[in-house]
Order: structure tokens, then C-alpha cells, then sequence
């Protein structure tokens, strides 16, 4: 029987599929990292209609963060900052800066600042805020380190499978109510321990976390 191929080509065939195998998990590797990051929005920063400073307000000068979002600890939603708020400070700060020429004008026309939403879940996820505040959920486990950011952008992916992380193994990431606000608190050594304990304390269901009902309703 004739030979029609050189020797070469089984090399050439088995590198072809080597090669075919390679691509595809780098492919599938890198889509993957890009929908959970930059096409997720994840540390890109969101414009504000107010060149606010998370850095300088929650880390310089240490303001607490339900003082801009009131109802965090008792609604599903951390509300954001209304003019009033901002005007507590600067009728007495800074008054006349330039920067905060739109916070003047929406008091003194009785417009609501529009701030543009950077954390946007899908309308058939629930999610409460104060749930997890009460529950020893950091702040930071969801929006990093804020105090850090000289603007504001989504620092966690927050897709499906991120949250399911925490609902499956709660002890690995709930922290003393105390420390809840603390942006720049670290887990201990024994976080496993400490975490075991918390979550019969906060009397965290392990088993419905999970489920579907959860966050689907």
C-alpha cells in the first residue's frame, strides 16, 4: 500500500490536537476571567455626578459608613447619601469650593443628587443588607477596601457562584458585629474556629443558606 503521508505528518497530527486542547482551555480560561472581571465592571471606576472621595472621607477623616448609609443595618437596601446629608458638613466645611458647587445647587433647588448605581443585581436576585450587616458580614468582604478608593467601583465580581461561596461555608467569612464596620479588619489565625462559634451565636441556618429560595423569590 502506497505511503501518501511522511512521516512527519503524525507528529504534525498529534501536535495539531495537543495544540486544538491547549487553546481551548486557554480560551475558556480567559473568557471566563473577563466575564467575571472587567466585563462584570469589576475595579472599573463608576463616574459620579460629585467627585465624592471614599479614601478621604471613610479612610482620612474615618467617618463611619451608616453615616452616609442610614439604613443599612435595618433595610434590604443601604440607602445613599440625600443632599441633607452632605450639607450636615459642608454648610460649615469647605463652603464655597468649587467641587461642591452641585451638592450647593441641588439644596438650594431641592434636586436630588442622581448617583450613578455601581452595585446593579438582577431584578430576580434578593438581597438584604441588613441580613448580613446583623449576621457579621463585613463590608469590606463585599466592597473592599472603600476607604481606600478615591472613587467608588464594584471590587467583587458578585456573580451567582462568589455569593454560593459564602453561603456554603458561612464560618470562613462571618466576623464579630463589632468588627462589621471595620474596613481594614483581617481574619485571625483560627477564623475557622472563631466562625464555627459566630454562626451558632448569629443562629445562621447552614442549611437554607444554600438554596435556591434564598435569593431567588
Amino acid at each position: 500500500m502506497p505511503q501518501y503521508f511522511p512521516p512527519v505528518a503524525n507528529a504534525l497530527a498529534k501536535w495539531t490536537v495537543i495544540g486544538g486542547l491547549i487553546f481551548t482551555i486557554l480560551l475558556i480560561t480567559t473568557l471566563t476571567v473577563f466575564a467575571r472581571t472587567t466585563n462584570n465592571r469589576v475595579r472599573v471606576p463608576v463616574a459620579q455626578p460629585i467627585g465624592f472621595q471614599h479614601s478621604l472621607h471613610a479612610g482620612e477623616l474615618g467617618l463611619d459608613c451608616r453615616y452616609c448609609h442610614t439604613s443599612v443595618e435595618v433595610s434590604a437596601t443601604a440607602s445613599v447619601p440625600s443632599t441633607e446629608t452632605c450639607m450636615t458638613c459642608h454648610s460649615q466645611i469647605r463652603v464655597g469650593a468649587p467641587a461642591l458647587q452641585p451638592v450647593v445647587a441641588s439644596w438650594e433647588g431641592e434636586i436630588p443628587i442622581r448617583w450613578n448605581r455601581v452595585h446593579d443585581l438582577a431584578d430576580f436576585v434578593f438581597f438584604n443588607h441588613s441580613a448580613h450587616i446583623n449576621n457579621g458580614v463585613g463590608c469590606s468582604s463585599c466592597h473592599g477596601r472603600v476607604d481606600e478608593m478615591d472613587g467608588i467601583w464594584k471590587a467583587k465580581p458578585m456573580t451567582m457562584g462568589w455569593c454560593l461561596d459564602c453561603h456554603r461555608n458561612p464560618e470562613r467569612f462571618v466576623r464579630p458585629r463589632s468588627e462589621v464596620f471595620n474596613m481594614a479588619y483581617e481574619p485571625p489565625a483560627n477564623q475557622r474556629e472563631l466562625g464555627t462559634e459566630l454562626v451558632e451565636v448569629y443562629h445562621i441556618d447552614t442549611d437554607k443558606l444554600p438554596q435556591c429560595s434564598t435569593c431567588h423569590r
